[in-house]
């Protein structure tokens, strides 16, 4: 078992983001309090229960057996910490960062701030808000000095979750400080969580390489919807033209078209920089803004190229039963954040379907009330009049699909059957 280094880490918020962190800090051998205002929450982690799919109960249950992990609401508990980084939600409201939470962390560390402490903000955010709003607070409430009297800085995080591959411990790590000494105070404490950090030039440069990468992905996803939206109109298999193209080696990135985007990242990180570019330069993000309404819009899409479907076979929406496969925002994963299938799901209701759903990995409780969970099998395919293919989970039996392939429309290119209508 490895022993307590004695160094006290606060990681404030315990979700996607920062209970990851809380568990591998555990396991190189920090003392972590894992804090969280979500009082159900606590409860859930304090019994060895996780609701993450990268987090086990089994990671989770030996992390609490060392003694070292504490998940708690209560704010005394941060008294004394040495490094405490903040993974709290930054979402946006009506259309402008909402950063309530950042804010609301900074003032409860505040008062535990000391002298030679080191606070590292994670959270997705604009550039600026290190040094423009994290920072002023953290001063403020302790009467410190950052850079001076304790560290701050700020690195990304790199959280996908559901990557086998890539994991936290092996995902490089983007680290920044408000001054060189904080750099440095950051880039000691990351580099023993990860096999590589990377650091840059200040906090918002390390703020704006979050965004830049979401964007990149935003706006690539983007180009090939919209392509698959065309190449059905042209009568060409966009699938087979991607796959063409993926084959050269140099030059090009395969990105595949679906349903839409969903999760935290890619329907609001990008909108942070447009509206900061917007705000402080009076200009628009041309391409961001482009991909939004172009991603934002494939639910409509979807449901338009279901409406064809029906119409082909004489069938109106309204009092069609249809069948959703899949409602979490990409393949193996339970997070349903912003998924586009539900986009699609309350488009095809207000139409008047009869909709019924199946996830293996989605907990009942984000799922609306106007769509019914039924359990997988035969009978649910051969009662639809039509099967929607939203997230490809590999749970699924695909050889069963593939048999009533002429009632499918996969929007995620999983099925191989002639007769599949794809997106």
């Amino acid at each position: 078992m490895i022993t307590s280094t004695g160094h006290r880490v606060v990681v404030i918020g315990q979700g996607y983001v920062g209970l990851p962190l809380a568990m591998r800090a555990v396991e190189v051998g920090f003392d972590v309090v894992g804090f969280d205002t979500d009082k159900n929450r606590v409860d859930l982690l304090g019994r060895g229960s996780t609701f993450i799919d990268d987090i086990g109960d089994a990671e989770l249950a030996a992390a609490l057996a060392t003694g070292r992990y504490l998940p708690t609401s209560d704010h005394s508990a941060m008294e004394g910490f040495d490094t405490a980084v903040v993974c709290v939600p930054t979402p946006l409201r009506e259309g402008a960062p909402d950063l309530d939470c950042i804010e609301q962390a900074a003032r409860t560390l505040a008062g535990h701030v000391t002298p030679g402490c080191c606070v590292i903000l994670e959270s997705t955010t604009y550039p600026g808000t290190t040094d423009e709003v994290f920072l002023p607070i953290l001063e403020a409430g302790s009467g410190l000095r950052a850079g001076v009297d304790f560290a701050v800085g700020y690195s990304p995080e790199r959280i996908d979750p559901g990557n086998p591959a890539w994991q936290f411990h092996n995902t490089p790590k983007i680290v920044s400080g408000v001054d060189g000494r904080s750099l440095r105070a950051v880039q000691e404490f990351y580099d023993q969580l990860v096999d590589r950090t990377v650091a840059v030039r200040g906090t918002r440069e390390a703020e704006l390489t979050k965004l830049l990468e979401n964007t990149f992905r935003h706006v690539n996803i983007a180009l090939v919807n919209e392509l698959a939206m065309y190449c059905h109109g042209l009568g060409v298999d966009v699938w087979s033209v991607i796959d063409a193209a993926a084959s050269k080696p140099f030059g090009f990135m395969r990105f595949s078209p679906g349903p839409g985007v969903g999760g935290h990242c890619l329907p609001i990180d990008p909108s942070y920089l447009s509206w900061q570019v917007r705000r402080s330069l009076g200009k628009a993000f041309r391409f961001v803004e482009i991909a939004n309404d172009v991603n934002e819009h494939m639910p409509d899409y979807v449901v338009a190229r279901a409406v064809e479907h029906l119409n082909r076979r004489h069938m109106a929406v309204n009092g069609s039963r249809i069948l959703l496969l899949g409602l979490s925002y990409k393949a193996n994963s339970s997070d349903a954040r912003l998924s586009p299938a539900m986009g699609v799901a309350k488009r095809l209701h207000a139409l008047g379907a009869e909709l019924r759903a199946v996830d293996p990995l989605i907990d009942e409780a984000e799922v609306p009330v106007e769509v019914a969970i039924v359990p997988w099998g035969p009978e649910q395919i051969e009662r639809a009049d039509l099967v929607i293919v939203l997230t490809d989970h590999d749970a699924f039996d695909w050889v069963l699909l593939e048999r009533h392939a002429d009632r499918v429309f996969d929007t995620r290119n999983r099925l191989r059957a002639a007769e599949v209508e794809r997106l």
